[in-house]
C-alpha cells in the first residue's frame, strides 16, 4: 500500500492541479516517529475560480474519500487559483508551531520538571 503522502497526492490529481505540494508535518507534532498523521496540502487549480475557500476546501475533502480523510488527525489546506498562486509570488505558506508540543519540546519540558 501507498503511503499517506501519495494517496493524497494521486487522489487530488482528481482537481488538475497545476501544483501541488503535500507535505507530511507529523514529525512537527507529539506523535511516535514514522507518523502520518499531520498533513499541510498547496494546491492551484482553475477549478478553484470564482469558488469560496469553504468550497475549495469541499472540493478537496470530497477528492481524498472518506478513506484518507478518516485516516488522518490534521489536514492544513492551502487552496489557490493560479492567478493567486502568482501574485503571492509560488511561495507556500509556513504552518504555525504544534501547540501541544514537537516531541523534542515535550523532551525538554520534561527535564525541566526534574
Amino acid at each position: 500500500m501507498a503511503d499517506m503522502k501519495h494517496r493524497i497526492e494521486s487522489r487530488l490529481q482528481s482537481l488538475q492541479p497545476q501544483f501541488l505540494e503535500v507535505v507530511n508535518e507529523s514529525y512537527r507534532h507529539n506523535v511516535p516517529v514514522g507518523s502520518e498523521s499531520h498533513f499541510k496540502v498547496t494546491i492551484v487549480s482553475d477549478t478553484f475560480d470564482g469558488k469560496s475557500p469553504v468550497a475549495r476546501h469541499r472540493l478537496v475533502n470530497t477528492a481524498l474519500t472518506e478513506e484518507v480523510i478518516h485516516s488522518i488527525h490534521a489536514l492544513a489546506l492551502h487552496t489557490f487559483t493560479l492567478v493567486e498562486w502568482q501574485k503571492r509570488q509560488e511561495t507556500t505558506r509556513e504552518s504555525p508551531p504544534c501547540l501541544s508540543g514537537s516531541p523534542d519540546e515535550v523532551r525538554a519540558g520534561a527535564k525541566k520538571l526534574s
